[in-house]
């Protein structure tokens, strides 16, 4: 039986912000893996300006970026074991199951900025 899709039962909502601090995960330059854990720590996270954000080389819509300003957001994905305690800084830290889940949205949202 193949996996089942969302077995977290993530929100819309969730599901964008969790695949949107994945990509920045993969970002060298924001972020840093531990090895011993697989967690992986963004120093800070992008602010929206305008009607958009940039997340690495790419831009996404403010409306698909809202859950990073959204604490309830962060709360749930901390409950369900994808994000680490914080330290009241201005970043994130993504579990290795966070880093892993599948959101299926990692392509649906994200284009190539142009600035």
């Amino acid at each position: 039986m193949p996996p089942k899709k969302n077995p977290l039962k993530l929100n819309k909502l969730q599901l964008r912000t969790l695949a949107l601090t994945q990509v920045l995960a993969n970002e060298p330059s924001l972020a840093q893996k531990d090895d011993a854990t697989g967690n992986v720590t963004i120093a800070e996270l992008p602010h929206i300006h305008g009607n958009h954000v940039h997340i690495g080389g790419f831009t996404v819509s403010s409306r698909d970026a809202s859950g990073f300003s959204n604490p309830a957001v962060w709360v749930a994905l901390r409950r369900k074991g994808l994000v680490a305690d914080d330290d009241g800084g201005y970043g994130v830290t993504l579990t290795a199951d966070g880093v892993a889940y599948d959101t299926g949205l990692n392509e649906k949202f994200i284009e190539q900025s142009d600035h």
